[in-house]
C-alpha cells in the first residue's frame, strides 16, 4: 500500500496506529492502547463509535443479505427523511462516496447550464477527482495540485478566496460559469466558519449571474443540526451534496436538488451517472438508523458540549499565556498554530504545522486521538461525555507544557 495506508491523511510519522476496535467515544489500538477519539472516522459518526441502534439496524439488514442489484425499500424510506429535514432537496440520487456525489453534482451543473467553466472556494475540498484537484492560488491559470491530473481537466476550474464576496462576484461576471460549489462551514481545511451575512450575499449573486449553487455538505448535512449549514444559515442551494453521517459509518454520498436539474440525470435525462454499489442496503439501512436517534435534544447536547471543549481550550490557553487560535461551530473544533483568527485558507496557512504534528502526537501519548493534520477537523459525538472534555483538557495542558517548554503545574486541570 502506497505509504502503508488506504489514505493519505492516515499516514502518521514514524508510523500510524493500528486499530483494534472501539466503542462509544474511545478506540483501542492493536497494543492494548485505549484513547478518546475526536476523528470519529473523520466525521461519520455523529452517534459514536457501534452504537447499538446501527448494530442491530445492520445486523438484521445482513439477515437478509446485503447486495441485491435492484431497488429497495430503504431507498425511498432515506430519500423521503432527507426530503423532509432538506425541503431544497426535491430529488436525489444515491452514490458510495462523497467524492462521487460532487463530481456527479458538478456533472449535472454542466450538463443542466451547458456550460464547462465551475468556480469552487480556494482550499475547499471537494473529493479527489480532477475538476476540484486546483492549487490554491491558482484562480488566474488553473494549476492541478495532484499530478496525474491533465491541464485540460481543470482548464475550466476557477477558484475565488472564502468569504471575499467581492472576488467572487467579479469571478461571476466574467466567467459566466455553471456552479460554484462550496462548503457553507469549510471543513477540510480545519473549520473556518463563513462570516455574518457571506452565505446569504453568496445565493444573491449566483442567482444574478445565472450560476448554479452547490454546497458541499458531506461534512455539515446532519452534523450541525437537522437540516445542516443550508438550514442553520437560511440559505437554499440549488444543488446539495452528502454524505458520512446519512450512511452511519458505512460508505455512502448523495447529491440531489432542484427537480428540473436532477430530471437532467440518467435514466430520465442526458447526464450520465451509475455505480455498483449506489444505494447499497447496508448503507442505507445504516444511515435511517443513524437518522432515527438523532433529535433535537441531542443536538443541543452535542453542539453544547462542543460550545464547553472550546471555551475551556481558550481559557486554558490565556492560562498559559498560549497565542493559538481556537476555532470551531457545533461539534467541530481545531486549534490553529496562528496569532490571528482564520477565515479562508491563506489564513490558514499561516500556521506552524510542525507545532501542530508535535502537539498531536503528544495528545495521543496522553491518550487523546486528534487529526493528524492541522488542515482537518476534530467531530465530538453522542457518546463523548462532560467527563471526557475534562480529561481531554487536562491533556492539552499536559501537551501544551511540552510542546512550549512550560514550567506550570498542569495538575489542576
Amino acid at each position: 500500500m502506497p505509504g502503508g495506508v488506504s489514505s493519505p491523511v492516515r499516514a502518521i510519522d514514524p508510523y500510524p496506529f493500528y486499530v483494534h476496535k472501539a466503542s462509544d467515544s474511545r478506540i483501542w489500538d492493536v497494543d492494548g492502547n485505549v484513547y478518546i477519539d475526536y476523528c470519529m472516522g473523520y466525521g461519520p459518526l455523529i452517534l459514536g463509535h457501534a452504537h447499538p441502534a446501527v448494530q442491530e439496524a445492520v445486523t438484521q439488514r445482513l439477515k437478509l443479505g446485503w447486495d441485491y442489484g435492484t431497488p429497495i425499500e430503504a431507498e425511498i424510506a432515506l430519500a423521503e427523511r432527507i426530503q423532509k429535514d432538506l425541503p431544497s432537496i426535491e430529488m436525489l440520487r444515491f452514490v458510495s462516496t462523497g467524492t462521487e456525489a460532487t463530481m456527479s453534482a458538478i456533472r449535472a451543473a454542466r450538463g443542466f447550464t451547458g456550460k464547462d467553466i465551475i468556480v469552487k472556494i480556494e482550499g475547499g475540498y471537494h473529493g479527489a477527482h480532477d475538476a476540484v484537484l486546483v492549487k490554491a492560488g491558482s484562480a488566474a491559470i488553473s494549476t492541478a495540485s495532484s499530478l496525474g491530473v491533465p491541464a485540460e481537466a481543470i482548464k475550466n476550474t476557477l477558484q475565488v478566496p472564502f468569504n471575499d464576496i467581492e472576488a467572487l462576484s467579479d469571478v461571476l461576471e466574467k466567467a459566466e460559469p455553471a456552479c460554484l460549489i462550496i462548503e457553507p462551514v469549510m471543513g477540510n481545511i480545519g473549520p473556518v466558519l463563513p462570516e455574518t451575512t457571506y452565505l446569504t450575499e453568496v445565493r444573491k449573486v449566483t442567482e444574478e449571474n445565472d450560476t448554479l449553487l452547490i454546497f458541499d455538505e458531506v461534512i455539515t448535512g446532519f452534523r450541525l443540526c437537522t437540516g445542516g449549514a443550508q438550514c442553520l444559515y437560511n440559505v437554499t442551494p440549488d444543488l446539495t451534496t452528502l454524505g458520512k453521517i446519512v450512511g452511519g459509518g458505512f460508505p455512502i454520498g448523495i447529491f440531489g436538488g432542484k427537480k428540473e436539474i436532477m430530471e437532467c440525470v440518467a435514466p430520465s435525462g442526458g447526464v450520465f451517472n451509475a455505480g455498483t454499489f449506489s444505494g447499497h442496503p447496508v448503507s442505507l439501512t445504516a444511515g435511517i438508523a443513524t437518522l432515527n436517534v438523532l433529535n433535537e435534544e441531542g443536538y443541543k447536547r452535542v453542539n453544547g458540549l462542543g460550545d464547553l471543549l472550546r471555551r475551556m481550550l481558550v481559557d486554558l490557553l490565556e492560562e498559559l499565556d498560549i497565542r493559538v487560535t481556537v476555532q470551531g461551530i457545533g461539534t467541530l473544533f481545531q486549534i490553529f498554530f496562528t496569532e490571528k483568527p482564520v477565515k479562508n485558507y491563506q489564513d490558514a496557512l499561516t500556521s506552524d504545522v510542525d507545532a501542530y504534528k508535535k502537539l498531536a502526537a503528544f495528545m495521543r501519548e496522553e491518550g487523546i486521538f486528534l487529526a493528524p493534520s492541522q488542515f482537518e477537523t476534530n467531530f465530538i459525538s453522542l457518546a463523548h461525555s462532560n467527563e471526557d472534555v475534562e480529561y481531554t483538557i487536562r491533556a492539552y495542558a499536559n501537551a501544551f507544557k511540552r510542546l512550549y517548554n512550560l514550567d506550570v503545574d498542569t495538575a489542576g486541570y
